[in-house]
């Protein structure tokens, strides 16, 4: 209390540790609800900055802003920030509001540029919530459903909750099958070798798996368990979209380096 999933980073977790000779590995989905976005949507903007391999804020900031990504400045990548995380939510103009501060004029400006810029996820999200009305209910990438009641209310408080709840549940969706499918395979792997005493799969927190490594069989195991991440998906499937996983390891779950 709370529990592993809530225990967020800080001095907290540096006092959880692996047994000596073991390290702590946590093997880590990058941006991958904006990845699931983009080839969701088929957004083609969105599509070219994960294929291209660029940082995907300092991108949509240089687009919505106009500018060049080098001119990018810590501010514009922060806006660009709330609203790349913010449209996964259903997030309207008065919230992005209070997300980025300034006034009504300069989020409803900002709102509108995005949605200029990537037209492809303004359609894609439009769609989800007509979709979702006909149907009643939202499917992830791998054909698992969410049924919303509330979508077919006459009352206008539920049907926006239900809406903005269903514009996200095909994208976090999507993201918690293509985990538990990675816990399953990585599972598999550490059956398959008999590595039961040498690699312990510890726990998920939302994009993450962490992992406990004997340190002499660190270089032989990580490799493959990364690959196992990346292509639960064949990028082929995914309008060439890299399910790119970052690996980090350390002596406590907080004091961690992210390695090449």
């Amino acid at each position: 209390d709370p529990n592993l999933q809530n225990v967020g980073r800080g001095e907290l977790r540096t006092c959880f540790v692996p047994e000596p000779g073991n390290k702590l590995i946590v093997a880590d989905y990058s941006q991958i609800e904006l990845r699931i976005a983009a080839f969701l949507s088929k957004d083609e903007k969105l599509l070219e900055i994960f294929r291209n391999g660029e940082d995907v804020h300092t991108s949509v900031a240089s687009r919505v802003f106009n500018v060049p990504p080098e001119k990018v400045d810590k501010e514009m990548r922060r806006k660009a920030k709330v609203i790349n995380f913010g449209i996964l939510y259903g997030m309207g103009v008065s919230a992005l509001k209070e997300n980025l501060g300034g006034t009504r004029e300069e989020a409803q400006e900002f709102y509108n540029a995005y949605f200029e810029t990537f037209k492809g996820i303004s359609a894609y999200l439009n769609h989800v919530k007509s979709e979702t009305e006909r149907l009643g209910y939202t499917e992830t990438f791998f054909g698992r459903r969410r049924y919303f009641d509330g979508i077919k209310s006459k009352l206008p408080f539920v049907k926006a909750i239900a809406e903005r709840a269903a514009i996200n549940a095909p994208i976090q969706g999507t993201e918690a099958d293509v985990v538990k499918i990675a816990m399953i395979r990585v599972h598999e792997y550490i059956n398959k070798h008999k590595l039961e005493d040498s690699v312990k799969m510890l726990l998920q927190v939302h994009d993450e798996i962490v992992f406990e490594i004997k340190e002499s069989e660190i270089e032989k195991h990580v490799k493959p368990i990364r690959e196992i991440m990346e292509n639960i998906i064949d990028p082929k499937d995914i309008e060439g979209v890299k399910l790119t996983t970052e690996v980090s390891i350390g002596d406590n779950w907080n004091d961690l380096e992210k390695q090449k």
